[in-house]
């Protein structure tokens, strides 16, 4: 499967039947969802601080599942300052902690985000380096709270703590539509349980036969900061070469 910036965070689930299930089977099947061999898409992501300013960045993205693992790179387009940059991520069906790293181009320089750095914020946005990776099924513990509606759509309210005891988040709670089984909404709390952010998916639709977050905003309740992010120009099996995925094109750019 394919987890690129909007679905990594992103909560997309399906699946087929309507059984009772537990928590950790609702994650599971979310992680088999289908979601297409490779993926080409523009990304517009907007940052809009507490003042309500905002700025707005535009990157290019393309992602593929290589079977026992999934690569996934970025490039910024604009604005100026940060034009050129660069961003990818290997992330693996083992335990094995996923790989990324970052080219900066005023320093003409890739460096590799180290297990240290993956609670820091990626580039000015909500979302963490943690964030972007791929969380493994069971570094959390999962548990289906209840049903509960949201926006007129009956939901699964699932649970997820982490096993490990010094992870940035001490939780996580997901509301998943119970008709088509599609993440509406997620919270993140803090190292204290305290209400950290919320992602929330605007839009979702059917590409190419499958499904695909189009528009997702992040939310940082603490600092009242935003990250919208809309998808578009979204291409599925164009059978993108696997050497667009290396440390030699992320220097490169497009």
């Amino acid at each position: 499967m394919i987890k690129t910036v909007a679905i990594v965070l992103l909560i997309t689930m399906s699946i087929g039947a309507s059984a009772q299930l537990t928590g950790r089977q609702i994650v599971e099947e979310a992680y088999n969802r289908p979601e297409g061999n490779d993926k080409t898409s523009t990304l517009t992501m907007t940052l809009t601080n507490k003042q309500g300013k905002q700025r707005v960045r535009k990157i290019s993205q393309f992602s593929k599942d290589f079977g026992t693992e999934e690569k996934s790179i970025m490039f910024f387009q604009s604005p100026a300052d940060v034009k050129n940059t660069s961003f990818m991520s290997w992330s693996y069906d083992s335990n094995k902690a996923d790989d990324q790293w970052i080219y900066l181009p005023a320093l003409k320089k890739t460096k590799r985000i180290s297990s240290d750095s993956k609670n820091d914020y990626f580039m000015g946005s909500d979302f963490t380096y943690d964030d972007l990776g791929d969380r493994k099924l069971d570094a959390d513990k999962h548990k289906l709270l209840k049903t509960e509606t949201v926006n007129g759509k009956a939901c699964y309210v699932v649970e997820s703590i982490s096993k490990d005891e010094d992870y940035i988040y001490s939780k996580t709670i997901t509301w998943i539509n119970k008709a088509n089984f599609i993440g509406v909404k997620k919270e993140f709390y803090d190292e204290d349980e305290d209400l950290l952010k919320i992602l929330t998916i605007k839009k979702y639709e059917k590409i190419s036969g499958f499904w695909i977050v189009t528009n997702s905003e992040m939310k940082n309740i603490q600092k009242n900061h935003t990250t919208n992010m809309v998808l578009s120009e979204v291409k599925i099996n164009t059978g993108i070469s696997a050497s667009k995925f290396t440390e030699r094109m992320m220097t490169r750019g497009l």
